[in-house]
């Protein structure tokens, strides 16, 4: 960590100082950090999946961060000083993921901290995060609710991709009544809650819910339930492989023919894995669409292949990690200063650039407002269908 000679860091190095004569043990329970000289790289953490059913994911935001930190080095650093990932595989568990992010505040003194995933790790994480007064650079689409000076949050929350996305399902002539499936999660549920308001208020219907643990193999039994509902449309939130296989055993069974698919977290990353001409006209609100011909998403789209390989697929999950560290370059350089404060109050209401326009993060509650788009899959590849322009997140801070 980075020192300045503010009256409130002076504070912090006599605490530590304070709590290193009462005992290392003690110390170290409190994530007291030491002074790093300056010129020293700057360490910046990544609690990610590389393992354990949501690795796909994990790669998609590493992409995303190794641009990020070669363009920052490329351009001579932040405040002249390089900065450097350090990656550790949470294997998609918040027991796991506690135990790297302690590794990472402790041990390798890190400044920041980009993941995970799951709303379980990050909620896992949380307090780790704040009492080792380290940001975390949350950079998924989640549920939305958090109001931590120690989070930013980089993607998505429901006003943003859902509540845009039923009011257009019904104004296109899709549907207005939904079956909503997805993961035993906190994510799934959360967004089914805010959802059935939402589609309360377009005057449609909710006809069926229904959750699924992590591993199912077969899906059959939920699929005749939802053909059987008379739902128009499945709002489904079920990430990872077993996504793949239930909308691949839907296909089979002809559940697509009949009812459309709102797909919540739907990215690139799905495309092709349903097998050719499947997965055809699903719908999803999203933050970014790599076809778009915008020249901003097309050079970013391009030197991500540059760097990953020319058939490396891109989603908002790369865009938004991205994101996250060129908000961490401005919020630093706006304060001036390199220290973990200085990088929050600096990134609080900072306005930056990003390869679909112009964004901006919230000062209170730290969520970010961006370009958002709906989204459809045909003819194999995911397109806009309609641009939505600047949407802002909803309050946070109850």
């Amino acid at each position: 960590m980075f020192i300045d000679k503010e009256d409130d860091v002076m504070i912090d190095i006599s605490r530590r100082q304070f709590m290193g004569a009462v005992g290392a043990t003690a110390a170290a329970s409190a994530f007291s950090m030491p002074a790093i000289a300056a010129g020293k790289t700057i360490k910046i953490g990544a609690v990610q999946p590389f393992s354990g059913g949501l690795e796909l994911f994990g790669n998609q935001a590493k992409m995303g961060l190794d641009l990020a930190v070669s363009e920052i080095n490329a351009g001579g650093g932040i405040l002249g000083h390089q900065v450097e990932m350090l990656y550790e595989d949470n294997k998609t568990d918040p027991k796991t993921s506690v135990e790297r992010a302690k590794k990472l505040i402790e041990r390798d003194e890190v400044l920041a901290i980009s993941g995970p995933i799951t709303s379980a790790g990050r909620d896992a994480m949380a307090a780790t995060m704040e009492r080792g007064k380290t940001p975390l650079l949350y950079a998924t689409n989640y549920e939305g609710g958090i109001c931590n000076r120690y989070l930013f949050s980089f993607n998505t929350v429901p006003n943003q991709d859902t509540a845009p996305l039923i009011p257009y399902l019904k104004d296109e002539g899709i549907g207005d009544s939904y079956y909503m499936f997805g993961a035993d999660y906190v994510w799934p549920r959360n967004m089914f809650k805010t959802a059935k308001d939402i589609i309360g208020k377009i005057g449609g219907s909710t006809v069926g819910e229904e959750y699924t643990p992590f591993g199912v193999k077969d899906f059959s039994s939920i699929i005749r339930k939802i053909a059987d509902s008379g739902a128009e449309i499945l709002l489904f939130a079920l990430p990872g492989a077993d996504g793949i296989t239930f909308i691949k055993q839907a296909e089979e069974f002809g559940l697509t023919k009949t009812v459309k698919i709102a797909f919540l977290g739907f990215a690139e990353t799905y495309l092709g894995a349903f097998g050719p001409g499947k997965g055809e006209g699903m719908y999803a609100g999203v933050p970014f669409v790599a076809s778009s011909p915008e020249p901003g998403v097309q050079e970013f789209v391009s030197k991500i292949r540059k760097n990953a390989g020319e058939d490396a697929v891109v989603s908002f999950y790369v865009m938004t990690h991205y994101n996250s560290l060129i908000a961490l370059k401005g919020g630093l350089e706006k304060a001036g200063k390199v220290y973990t404060e200085a990088l929050i109050d600096g990134m609080e209401g900072l306005s930056f650039e990003i390869p679909t326009g112009a964004a901006s993060i919230t000062k209170d509650d730290h969520h970010t407002a961006m370009n958002m788009f709906i989204a459809k899959t045909e003819n194999g590849t995911l397109n806009v269908a309609k641009e939505l322009g600047i949407i802002e997140p909803a309050p946070q801070c109850a």
